[in-house]
């Protein structure tokens, strides 16, 4: 089933993040406890941590890899940016292989083929999810890999050349999960009837999810400027990662029917008697602009692309530990966070999006064994 939504749209244009000096991240006061019981993939106390001292070069060459999700067997599948392609790649590293190939990529700005997400039924229905900006706005499509055509299940999200969101992945509830962007209309964030600017939360067809905040609305959380990292930890908790403007980046707990402020705060700040949730840890820009995010064992890892680094940042049920910055510099700028079914870590970077500096070999991805 196809499901449209029209924004409203706003004439506000929101500025890309601009670097401030550098400051260590600041851990905001905890927040009270999310919804589910269900532990996410690789969360747990039971796993160990993966040794970021050895890492593994799955696999190189590629064009700006964004979206990464798990086949039931291990291999990944990852989603080219710029090209729409879609590639399986060995769990154990090996030559990727084209799988697919979204039709109607509109690759401008940070646009194009983001995220990605497999079907928890794959074994009886299939189903890859992808989330892509098309000539007209940005859509999520569910296809079966094959030549068969893609089917549109949401449609009518605002895009533009900035804050497209992107990040999909599917909750412990088997439900799908939407990070989305404020398309760099700010009003759109606190607009509870547009999808922009928000997490979304929708059946496994596009339709808004049972038991969603509101009835019949795909929203789960607002006030939100760009989300681009979604995991879950042993309790089932949700965790999300966020551009800010120019000031903070955001790590958020989520809570269905939160608003997270923006644009009215960002980073930490009044919450106008409750109206508004404070995130957990907040960063300068110059030090993270945090996309992917993964939980494994009791932390959470964080892609940083401006940054350079990944921030590991301990988490103790609803608590956030001081975060660390890893991998300094080591590889450029870092897209996406994944856990793999094994306990693993999977990294890719993003130096061929044209913000970077690529070297030989990139864009690459890279494991860290547990």
């Amino acid at each position: 089933m196809r499901v449209g939504w029209v924004a409203v749209l706003c004439a506000v244009l929101v500025t890309g993040c601009s670097g401030g000096p550098e400051q260590a991240p600041v851990p905001a006061p905890p927040a009270s406890s999310g919804a589910g019981a269900s532990a996410g993939p690789g969360a747990g106390p039971g796993r160990a941590a993966p040794d970021l001292g050895a890492p593994q070069e799955i696999a190189t060459g590629l064009d700006v890899p964004w979206g990464v999700t798990f086949l039931p067997g291990g291999d990944a599948l990852v989603a080219e940016r710029g090209i729409g392609r879609v590639l399986q790649v060995p769990a154990r590293g090996g030559a990727p292989t084209p799988v697919y190939q979204v039709p109607g990529v509109s690759a401008q700005g940070e646009g194009g083929l983001l995220g990605l997400a497999v079907s928890p039924g794959y074994a009886q229905d299939g189903y890859v999810y992808a989330y892509f900006t098309s000539g007209s706005d940005n859509r999520i499509v569910r296809f079966k890999l094959g030549p068969a055509a893609p089917e549109v299940i949401f449609s009518g999200l605002a895009k533009a050349g900035i804050h497209n969101g992107g990040r999909i992945a599917f909750g412990p509830d088997g439900l799908l999960y939407v990070g989305t962007g404020d398309a760099g209309q700010r009003g759109l964030a606190q607009d509870p009837k547009s999808p922009n600017g928000k997490i979304l939360r929708l059946a496994p067809d596009g339709r808004p999810a049972p038991g969603n905040p509101t009835a019949g609305s795909p929203v789960y959380s607002l006030g939100h400027r760009n989300v681009q990292g979604l995991a879950w930890d042993s309790a089932g908790r949700l965790w999300a990662v966020e551009f800010g403007q120019d000031t903070y980046d955001e790590v958020n707990l989520i809570k269905p029917g939160a608003n997270y402020g923006w644009p009215v705060v960002e980073g930490q700040g009044d919450t106008q008697g409750g109206r508004f949730t404070n995130p957990l840890v907040v960063w300068r820009t110059a030090d993270a602009s945090p996309s992917g995010a993964a939980i494994i064992g009791d932390t959470l890892y964080v892609a940083a692309l401006r940054g350079e680094r990944l921030w590991t940042v301990p988490l103790d049920g609803e608590k956030t530990g001081t975060p660390k910055a890893e991998l300094r510099g080591r590889y450029g700028r870092l897209r996406t966070a994944a856990a793999a079914p094994d306990g693993s870590l999977w990294l890719t970077t993003s130096n061929r999006d044209g913000r970077g500096d690529p070297k030989s070999g990139d864009d690459r991805i890279l494991r860290f064994a547990g």
